[in-house]
């Protein structure tokens, strides 16, 4: 492979002038879409690498996108932030961006402190992943630069948002727990902790709505503190036959808590997760979970920042990606009289 590649190589091995492949690498008018992207394709195959440097002094954007994670996502055992980052990165270097990853700590957090990625102008946008509490979105609000939110969204904030259908992915999960012959249906999760986790509860209710199954309090289960740490879980006194966690990494820790007291997944109980991430094979039984389409989300995430960084007054609100079940060896099925 040629080292330096240059425009013109790419104008000769193509047959078109150098200006046409210029405008289509830096997305300018005059170009279609086809050739734009053939002219994109033939770049990348040759080894062409942007002068991000020289493009930044001349156009006055950085070409980099801040890719924000609150700490508490990010510990030793939690996976599914960083994949989504990696997934967000790829996306966004289709477009010729590149992904800064920020960890967001809880101390800045608490005291409303921005990234100095922005303070010093290193991005030209935001995409905020994983939940924030509501004082720093107000606090975010005052940044003057595009944002996106990604697996959450506020509804006191006027700022676009992906997620995935928490809603209908509960519901979709829960009807087939219910098809099982299931009546007995705790949920576990925070419903005061996230967005994801509340419309996660709420299609979870739905199902039991519909089936005439009245819901329990006791049959809600809460598996972290205020600040997002996972707990030991209370059970409740009757163990009910089906639990639907807001995550497969609690259903895993829900799991291994109903063998260390003396219970047996599926025999004795059945745990289906949600997100279908590394968790769900590494638990034993594997999970029976909805898989949330990361892929999708990310590159909605990241054409929207981009689309919004060319043109700051687009809008796209709320987006949201359907997932689907994918079935494993956590439920029993239970025969009904």
């Amino acid at each position: 492979m040629k080292n330096n590649v240059t425009m013109r190589d790419i104008a000769e091995r193509l047959g078109v002038s150098s200006v046409t492949v210029s405008k289509a690498l830096n997305d300018k008018e005059g170009v279609s879409d086809d050739l734009k992207q053939k002219i994109k394709t033939v770049a990348e195959e040759m080894g062409y690498r942007y002068n991000t440097l020289a493009k930044s002094m001349k156009e006055g954007v950085t070409y980099n996108i801040g890719v924000i994670i609150p700490e508490r996502f990010t510990g030793a055992v939690q996976s599914f932030y960083l994949n989504m980052y990696q997934s967000i990165s790829r996306a966004l270097e289709q477009y010729g961006y590149y992904g800064i990853l920020h960890i967001l700590t809880n101390y800045d957090e608490k005291e409303l402190n921005l990234p100095r990625i922005y303070v010093e102008q290193k991005v030209d946008g935001f995409i905020i992943l994983g939940q924030v509490g509501k004082k720093y979105i107000e606090k975010m609000k005052s940044m003057d630069l595009p944002k996106v939110f990604l697996d959450f969204y506020d509804e006191h904030a006027e700022i676009d948002a992906v997620i995935t259908d928490n809603f209908y992915g509960a519901y979709d999960i829960t009807n087939y727990i219910v098809s099982q012959g299931h009546r007995d249906i705790a949920f576990v999760g925070n419903i005061y902790s996230t967005s994801s986790i509340q419309d996660r509860f709420l299609g979870y209710l739905k199902s039991l709505l519909e089936h005439k199954i009245r819901p329990e309090e006791s049959m809600v289960i809460n598996d972290r503190d205020e600040e997002g740490r996972y707990i030991e879980m209370k059970l409740p006194e009757r163990l009910p036959t089906a639990f639907v966690c807001n995550n497969d990494q609690v259903a895993h820790n829900l799991i291994q808590q109903l063998k260390r007291e003396g219970y047996n997944v599926p025999d004795d109980c059945s745990v289906v997760g949600f997100d279908n991430d590394v968790y769900a094979t590494l638990t034993e039984p594997q999970l029976t979970t909805v898989e949330v389409n990361v892929e999708e989300m990310a590159g909605n995430a990241a054409e929207f920042i981009i689309e919004k960084v060319k043109n700051p007054i687009k809008t796209y609100g709320r987006v949201s990606v359907k997932g689907k079940i994918i079935y494993r060896d956590s439920v029993k099925e239970i025969k009904t009289r």
